[in-house]
């Protein structure tokens, strides 16, 4: 009887696999007559995303240091389709600003923070902006806060700026770069507080053999507004560990790039966003690797509360057909607390060569897990206790992956108190 099965199930494969072919055909000419592929997108709660167009799924970006080169988003456009450009529009329309973020912060000895002029030379050699944001950034700011970490140095203390805005109404311009030299290491705390409407360039240089560990945290007032591109180039054998942190904020749009200078860079990029009524935070990744023998890790987490919460996380990972012996992997989780919370998570993946370590992606959104509650509450815990545990444990491996145990601490401090507005103890 076995046998008869089998061979009757070798009969109908060339048949099965016909039809999906067919099926499959069927449906990529249906999608080629709407103008596009379907969106990749992992929502809950929302109808499926519009098509796209093949061109606009290629991770590949424009990058230049003429915002017209750009142009004025509308909302269209697949990078910009998340945004509430509304809350943006100052910024997009490129307000001029003279005001600047209050800046105070602990540089340990090895270490010098300088102001430049747009005329330095080292600007000139920062990668180039990704979006309109970021070049009216490099534009009006008039100069960078530079952080220098010089050859073979390594600092003994964490760096911590604090970036402190002091109004909703001012447009602050802003660019900042830190230049980690050959061989050094560093670890870099950079913290947003207060209130403004605030675009930056971030520019990041990694000499060979450098180590840098940074650190991010948007803990912004409720009126802010917040748009920065950071642009790492990591050299040969250099290593980036760069974790973000978005709690505050009306909007933080936060785009990460990392290019590879030359083989064996080591790229780690890991988020925590807590969303709250009405919040939009958005973070989108691009990972170059053009080179060979380099690698990159994406871990990114996302919980969500209150009405109109939105998160959103776009990860785009390239490796271009000369990236032989590549290993890239990325992870997306979003977690709902409340019903009408809404995330959006899009992992893109393109590959242009068959040799490599190993490369894949992860996405996934949903609400309480119950059988964790049904533990927990089943020894004795009771049930809003037992949800606050769940959230600690869903963001602890990142936040404790920190490096710095007093902002560690904090930090969580921070999410446990954002928690109390919708899951009481």
């Amino acid at each position: 009887m076995a046998e008869q099965t089998e061979a009757t199930q070798a009969e109908a494969a060339p048949t099965i696999a016909s039809a999906m072919s067919d099926a499959l055909g069927a449906e990529r000419a249906a999608l080629a007559e709407q103008g596009g592929v379907m969106d990749g997108s992992v929502a809950v709660g929302v109808t499926p995303s519009t098509p796209r167009q093949p061109a606009d799924v290629r991770p590949e970006r424009l990058t230049s240091r003429d915002p017209d080169a750009f142009g004025v988003p509308t909302g269209r456009e697949e990078e910009w389709r998340f945004t509430p450009l509304d809350r943006l529009r100052v910024l997009l329309d490129g307000a001029p600003g003279d005001a600047r973020l209050d800046v105070t912060g602990d540089v340990p000895a090895g270490a010098e923070l300088v102001a430049v002029d747009a005329g330095d030379p080292l600007l000139e050699t920062v990668p180039e902006p990704a979006d309109r944001l970021a070049a009216l950034a490099l534009q009006r700011s008039g100069g960078a806060l530079v952080l220098r970490v010089p050859k073979g140095t390594e600092l003994d203390a964490p760096v911590v700026l604090r970036l402190a805005g002091t109004g909703a109404e001012e447009v602050v311009w802003g660019h900042l770069v830190l230049d980690v030299a050959e061989q050094a290491r560093a670890t870099v705390v950079v913290e947003h507080t207060g209130s403004a409407r605030y675009a930056a360039l971030t520019s990041v240089l990694l000499g060979d053999g450098a180590s840098l560990d940074l650190v991010q945290v948007q803990s912004w007032s409720d009126d802010a507004v917040h748009a920065e591109h950071v642009a790492t180039r990591v050299g040969r054998d250099a290593r980036l560990r760069s974790t973000q942190v978005s709690l505050g904020g009306s909007v933080v749009r936060l785009t990460e790039t990392v290019s590879y200078a030359a083989p064996g860079g080591d790229a780690e990029l890991q988020g925590v966003m807590l969303a709250d009524d009405g919040q939009h935070l958005e973070h989108r990744l691009l990972v170059d690797h053009a080179v060979p023998h380099c690698r990159s890790r994406v871990t990114y987490k996302a919980a969500l509360q209150g009405d109109e919460a939105h998160t959103v996380w776009v990860g785009d990972v390239l490796i271009r057909a000369e990236a032989v012996g590549t290993d890239t992997y990325e992870l997306n989780r979003n977690l709902l607390l409340t019903p009408d919370a809404r995330a959006d998570s899009v992992p893109n993946l393109e590959i242009e060569t068959g040799e490599i370590a190993g490369a894949g992606h992860a996405s996934a959104t949903g609400r309480f897990d119950d059988e964790q509650l049904f533990y927990l509450q089943s020894r004795g815990i009771p049930a809003d206790t037992a949800r606050r545990m769940v959230v600690r444990g869903f963001f602890a491996d990142v936040i404790e992956g920190v490096g710095v145990p007093e902002l560690e601490e904090r930090l969580m401090a921070a999410v446990e108190q954002r928690l109390d507005r919708t899951v009481p103890a």
